[in-house]
């Protein structure tokens, strides 16, 4: 039996046809029994069957294989489960006959509390604590819940029975219910079978429900699902899906597959939600949305993440990959396409220009050496759960928008239509996809997205002028600011002094000279002008390369290019796309130590009277980080550089106040929060007294107006700016607002806010606070988040509590969210060592790649700090800066 260990994938010679699955939980013991009868083709003469289970006792007495045609029963000699590999092994004295079969097999286990495989979720009900049962299979935990061939590929339809559930409960599986029989307080439920679909996507929740209900134009039932007494909350999430379902019918071409589609809010839940077939799961923070309590941001996410799963009922479930590698296919595109989705219901949300927010997390990711292609090699079934990360999703998806914005939106879509409709009800590749592409647009699209799908890494595309000729050079970009050796076909798109005239062409080489005259049709002016252009579009003041971001690349330009176009985003010439990419490359660049510090401050001082959400946005997370590598490096001057960031965002924050102006738009009020709460981080003492006074008001009254959703963790971030262990006050009251909260969402803003504090003493003290029972596993990471004082005592906090945390969150993707929150921040190579040395003595597979990248971060942050020490005119340049007027 020992040759079927350590393998990647299951052997061929039984193929599943079909699943009858029984099940039985029991909520009170949490455990469940259940039985299975696989319709089996065995394609190959074989005397063992070789199947997924884990974390299942199966009886040896229960299993047997009876041959479909002469009703012969096969008994297994021997019965061996591999847990490390997740398989269970038969063996039969005799070779099985070719053909049709059924296999039996019965099999416990137990309702685990690691939010995986068919696991328990808890929640009060009247005061009184009660269990729900929950699956969550993907990506390889099916077989944690019945026996199965757990990969995409081994697709089968299945009929489900849920025996001995208590008659108040609601339970819920992929389809509607064809039969429902009382025997006392319990009922058996059966559900109709399913179409042909992969193990990932079965699903099955037991609990106590309510539930709001709307239809389809095309008659498709849709509900939501929440704890009793919340459905109220579930009206904006319904309404989303009811128009997503009908225009992804219109997008596509084929109508949603199913009856109904059910979505559930799920109290204890690891990711943000999983798109079981007809059985969408959430946590309860992406579904559900008050209007009294939810912020703006909350509106938007529970938007993008419905449309997102939505997306997935055709790419993914009716066309799935064929193995974890393509993960891609799955979730950039459902990525990509919940952005279309939104843009389509809100197109005030400018939601494609926030999409660049996506993008830079790919970048930031994939700069990294330890980063990985988009289509990455799986080896082991252990490995899946790491590439769940911003390359599948961030890179894929920005990768796709660069493609259709070069073939076109109309042949893009026509040929999506065409690949979903010939892999319907079956699997696919990566180059299917293409394929589809190629034959729909005309353009070689395999020979194009190569390059970018089967390596890692991305090019920055210097551009430098000499003589009216542009020089365009590719190298791969790492923020190490090491040398990488991947070329790519780049499409590059460029814009000289106005939007009036795109051009583009793919650079399909290391490098390329073109005449100005000639590609452009304008010359760049010698001198920088205040104006855009002259007259007549022959002389332009600047040059602008990858318009609106649509390419997944970076662009270094020369330094004459580079202050034509500091000078065109201060006189307001560019889009706001144009401007957040500016920044985010110059950002990079420094980070890189190919722009020194000095230049980045210099470009920043440009966006002072920026008021565009997504510009804003990213100007805020980079001086944050700006200011954690200036207090590494620079200490003495980190007073001076935080009062110049008081000053870039002084004017958006004046424009915007701190009250909700009528009728003003989603965007202002996702940016107030962010604003205010970043001029709290910097020691803004207007905004810290401020936010003090209204964060009274909301302890006296949780319905004041003087501390709407969208201000209220800018309050209590500033309220953690002046806690230590001397003076407690502001920090006890916030694990009160914590504690009498029966909302997700308010709990998860406390979470994030508590470990801003500067006394290291209060940062040990809510990282312990995360592992006890008041904070629920799934939330723990929103803690994670510490202030720069705070980073030893978060490490030394990790391995001291480091056994609990691999106990507790060792078998999902949690975990690796503890290594990158606390070890990325580092930035000394002292900390490198420590790092490697304390996890060479707790080696963890789960987390191999996280680590890597972690212990990258580290050194690219020790690098950079460094390099800033060594910048002799960094004083001499902020005195010249513009700074607060406070």
């Amino acid at each position: 039996m020992s040759q079927f260990k350590g393998q990647a994938r299951l052997p061929k010679f039984a193929v599943p046809k079909r699943y009858d699955v029984k099940l039985k939980p029991d909520l009170v013991s949490c455990k469940f029994g259940g039985s299975v009868a696989i319709d089996l083709d065995i394609v190959a003469d074989t005397r063992f069957i070789v199947l997924n289970a884990a974390d299942l006792s199966v009886s040896a007495a229960s299993v047997s294989f009876t041959q479909s045609h002469s009703s012969k029963v096969f008994k297994p000699s021997k019965v061996d489960g591999f847990e490390e590999d997740g398989i269970l092994v038969m063996e039969f004295e005799e070779t099985l006959p070719i053909g049709l079969g059924v296999l039996d097999i019965g099999f416990e286990g137990i309702l685990n509390d690691n939010m995986k495989g068919f696991y328990r979720s808890t929640y009060e009900h009247n005061g009184e604590k009660k269990n729900m049962a929950v699956t969550q299979f993907e990506p390889v935990d099916a077989r944690r819940c019945f026996p199965c061939w757990d990969e995409p590929a081994c697709k089968a339809t299945f009929k489900i029975t849920l025996e001995a559930v208590p008659s108040e409960l609601v339970a819920l599986s992929n389809m509607p219910v064809s039969e429902e029989k009382m025997n006392g307080p319990f009922k058996t439920v059966s559900y109709l079978e399913t179409p042909i679909m992969s193990t990932y996507l079965v699903a099955i929740v037991v609990g106590l429900f309510g539930y709001v209900e709307d239809h389809t134009s095309d008659g498709v039932k849709v509900r939501v699902y929440c704890q009793v007494g919340k459905e109220s909350q579930g009206k904006f999430a319904l309404e989303v899906a009811v128009k997503t379902l009908e225009l992804y019918r219109e997008y596509f071409g084929v109508p949603y597959p199913l009856p109904k589609l059910d979505m559930v809010a799920i109290p204890d839940f690891s990711a943000g939600a999983m798109e079981n077939y007809g059985l969408v799961t959430y946590r309860e923070t992406a579904l559900l949305f008050d209007d009294q309590h939810s912020s703006a941001s909350s509106k938007q996410n529970v938007t993008i993440t419905v449309a997102h799963e939505l997306a997935h009922q055709w790419f993914g479930n009716l066309v799935t990959m064929e193995w974890w590698t393509d993960l891609w296919l799955n979730e950039g595109f459902a990525t990509w396409v919940s952005y279309l989705a939104t843009e389509s219901l809100f197109p005030e949300w400018k939601i494609w220009t926030q999409f660049l927010d996506e993008s830079t997390e790919g970048l930031r990711l994939d700069g990294l050496e330890e980063s990985h292609p988009i289509e990455v090699e799986i080896n082991h079934a252990a490995e899946v759960d790491e590439i769940f990360d911003a390359i599948s999703y961030t890179k894929g998806a920005s990768v796709i928008r660069m493609l259709q914005n070069y073939l076109g939106a109309e042949p893009f879509q026509r040929s999506l239509a065409a690949y979903i409709k010939k892999h319907a009800y079956s699997n696919a590749k990566t180059e299917d996809l293409w394929a589809a592409l190629e034959e729909g647009s005309g353009e070689p699209v395999n020979k194009l997205m190569n390059s970018w799908t089967q390596q890692k890494g991305y090019p920055v595309v210097s551009v430098e002028v000499k003589d009216q000729n542009l020089k365009f050079e590719q190298t791969q970009f790492l923020s190490s600011g090491s040398q990488g050796n991947g070329e790519w076909i780049v499409p590059i798109t460029s814009c000289c002094g106005s939007y009036d005239v795109r051009k583009s062409f793919l650079l399909k080489t290391k490098s390329e000279i073109l005449d100005i005259k000639e590609f452009l049709g304008c010359s760049i002016a010698e001198t920088e002008s205040g104006s855009s252009c002259n007259k007549n579009n022959t002389v332009c003041s600047w040059i602008k390369i990858n318009v609106d971001q649509a390419g997944f690349y970076r662009v270094k330009y020369d330094e004459k290019l580079a202050a034509t176009l500091r000078n065109a985003i201060q006189n307001k010439y560019l889009s706001a796309t144009d401007k957040f990419g500016i920044l985010d490359d110059s950002y990079a660049l420094s980070m890189a130590r190919q722009l020194s510090f000095a230049s980045l401050l210099t470009l920043l001082a440009a966006y002072k009277e920026e008021l565009d959400y997504t510009v804003l946005s990213n100007l805020i997370s980079i001086s944050r980080k700006l200011a954690r590598i200036a207090a590494d490096a620079v200490p003495k001057l980190l007073d001076l550089i935080n009062q110049f960031f008081i000053g870039l965002l002084q004017y958006s924050a004046e424009k915007l106040g701190w009250q909700p102006k009528p009728g003003e738009s989603h965007l202002d009020a996702m940016l107030r929060g962010k604003i205010l709460t970043t001029l709290a981080l910097f020691g803004h003492e207007p905004t810290i007294n401020e936010a003090s006074r209204r964060f009274h008001a909301y302890l006296d009254d949780r319905n004041t107006p003087l501390l709407p959703p969208d201000i209220r963790k800018a309050a209590y971030v500033a309220v953690m700016q002046r806690v230590t262990q001397s003076n407690r006050a502001g920090y006890d009251s916030l694990l009160r607002v914590y504690r009498e909260s029966d909302q997700s969402e308010e709990r998860n803003r406390v979470l994030g806010s508590l470990a801003s504090c500067p006394d290291p003493d209060i940062i040990l003290e809510v990282l312990n606070f995360l592992l006890t029972s008041e904070v629920r596993n799934q939330d723990a990471i929103f803690g994670l988040a510490v202030s720069s004082n705070g980073r030893e005592t978060a490490w030394t906090w990790l391995k001291d509590n480091w056994v609990q945390i691999s106990k507790t969150w060792g078998s999902g993707f949690l975990i690796t969210r503890f290594v990158s929150a606390i070890v990325s921040p580092l930035a000394s190579f002292e900390k490198v060592k420590e790092v490697e040395e304390f996890f060479k003595a707790h080696p963890n597979p789960a987390i191999t790649r996280t680590l890597k990248q972690s212990i990258e971060h580290v050194q690219i942050n020790a690098k950079w700090v460094q390099s800033v020490q060594g910048e002799k005119d960094l004083p001499k340049v902020l005195k010249e800066l513009p700074s607060s007027k406070y």
